[in-house]
């Protein structure tokens, strides 16, 4: 009776081990190979940044999903659709003082599927009535139009106003 119960529990902690060892971690484009939807994230930054630095809030909001379904949180609570995106924006960076000149740093890149992938960053804006910055996450979809930001969470990290 205790051999039979021990060849029991040997058994079931070989099927356990061998389940755990079949059930490997996906890896999808962008765990190793991605270099190309890294690249084509950051050609939208490097357009976003290019276009806060030209006060175009219009061509900044290029890199988001232009949807009712977008979501941005920040300090100011959710905004939730493309507009209340645009209006979020336009009210808080109202003129090219406000806007100043936006700067990305230290990006992280975990792709969450071949479609989806999360950045991860700081954000400094160098303006004459001072400085302000802080952190971001992005959650970015794949469209047949290219990667757009479907969320953003962002906040400000210290302050020199």
């Amino acid at each position: 009776m205790v051999a039979n119960r021990r060849i029991r529990l040997i058994l079931f902690g070989l099927g356990l081990a061998s389940l755990l060892l079949a059930v490997q971690p996906l890896k999808f484009a962008g765990d190793n190979g991605g270099d190309q939807d890294r690249s084509a994230i950051l050609e939208v930054l490097k357009n976003q940044q290019s276009n806060w630095n030209k006060g175009d809030v219009d061509d900044f909001l290029e890199g988001y999903w232009r949807s009712p379904e977008l979501t941005f949180s920040g300090t100011g609570g959710i905004a939730r659709g493309w507009e209340a995106v645009r209006a979020r924006y336009k009210k808080n960076y109202g003129d090219r003082e406000t806007m100043g000149q936006l700067q990305f740093a230290d990006l992280e890149f975990r792709f969450l599927g071949p479609d989806a992938a999360l950045v991860l960053g700081h954000w400094h804006l160098t303006r004459a009535k001072g400085d302000i910055g802080g952190v971001f996450s992005l959650v970015w979809q794949r469209f047949p139009e290219g990667w757009r930001i479907v969320h953003d969470h962002t906040s400000v990290v210290g302050s020199s106003q």
